[in-house]
C-alpha cells in the first residue's frame, strides 16, 4: 500500500515539474488555438472611432524608453506611419498575436517607406517581458493613464476607473501621412478579429498613395 501511495506521489511531482517546464509552451499553444481564425481581408464594418479622415492627427500623451512621447513623427518613414492600438501586451492573446504577424511583416512595411508604432495601456514593465520573449522590434508607447486614447476618441468607454481592463482602447489602426494628417483607419467592432498585417500594409500602401515601385 505504501508503495502505491509513494508511486503515486512520485507521478504527481513529474507531472506537477514537466507542467511547470511546459507551461509557456502550453500557453503559447492555447494562443495559437485561440486566435487561430482572428485575421480577416478587409475592414468590412461601420465601427469607425478614432479621429476624422483628413483631420490633424492629434497627438500622443505616452512614454517610451523613459521618455515622454507626444508626436508620432518621431516613428514615421518617409511615407507615413501606422499607429496600432492594442488592447494589452500582457493578457490579451490577439493583440499579441496580431503584433507578432506584424513583426514578421515589419520588412515589407519598411520597405514602403511606412514607419510602425504600437501603444497599449500596459506598464513598460510588462510590456517589455512581451518584446524581450518574441523579439519584438516594433516601438511599443506605454499610456498607463489612457490620455492618448482619450485625445484620439478610441478609448473603451465600457469600463470604469476601477475595472482592470479600464484604459484599454478599441484596436486597431490609425494611418497618418508626412504632413500629419489622418489618412486612414482599420478598426472591426470585434475585438477577437483583426486585419491581417499584409492586407493592413496594403490598405495603408493606398491610403498613402505610396509608388508601387517602394518596397
Amino acid at each position: 500500500m505504501k508503495k502505491r501511495t509513494f508511486i503515486a506521489l512520485g507521478a504527481i511531482v513529474v507531472m506537477a515539474g514537466l507542467g511547470y517546464l511546459y507551461k509557456e509552451s502550453i500557453k503559447d499553444a492555447a494562443m495559437d488555438k485561440l486566435t487561430d481564425d482572428m485575421f480577416v481581408g478587409e475592414d468590412r464594418d461601420d465601427f469607425d472611432p478614432g479621429p476624422s479622415l483628413g483631420s490633424r492627427f492629434p497627438g500622443l500623451r505616452a512614454t517610451y524608453q523613459g521618455r515622454d512621447i507626444t508626436l508620432i513623427e518621431e516613428f514615421a518613414g518617409t511615407n507615413g506611419t501606422v499607429l496600432i492600438a492594442s488592447r494589452s501586451l500582457d493578457w490579451c492573446p490577439y493583440c499579441k498575436r496580431q503584433m507578432i504577424q506584424l513583426q514578421q511583416n515589419s520588412a515589407d512595411y519598411e520597405a514602403a517607406g511606412i514607419g510602425m508604432v504600437a501603444i497599449t495601456y500596459d506598464t513598460p514593465q510588462l510590456q517589455q517581458q512581451f518584446i524581450d520573449k518574441f523579439a519584438i522590434t516594433i516601438p511599443v508607447l506605454s499610456d498607463v493613464d489612457a490620455l492618448s486614447f482619450k485625445t484620439l476618441g478610441i478609448l473603451n468607454e465600457t469600463y470604469q476607473q476601477g475595472d482592470s481592463h479600464y484604459g484599454i482602447p478599441h484596436p486597431g489602426m490609425i494611418v497618418v501621412n508626412p504632413q500629419g494628417v489622418v489618412v486612414g483607419k482599420l478598426f472591426l467592432e470585434a475585438y477577437s478579429s483583426r486585419v491581417d498585417s499584409a492586407a493592413a500594409l496594403a490598405f495603408a500602401r493606398a491610403v498613402l498613395a505610396v509608388d508601387p515601385k517602394a518596397g
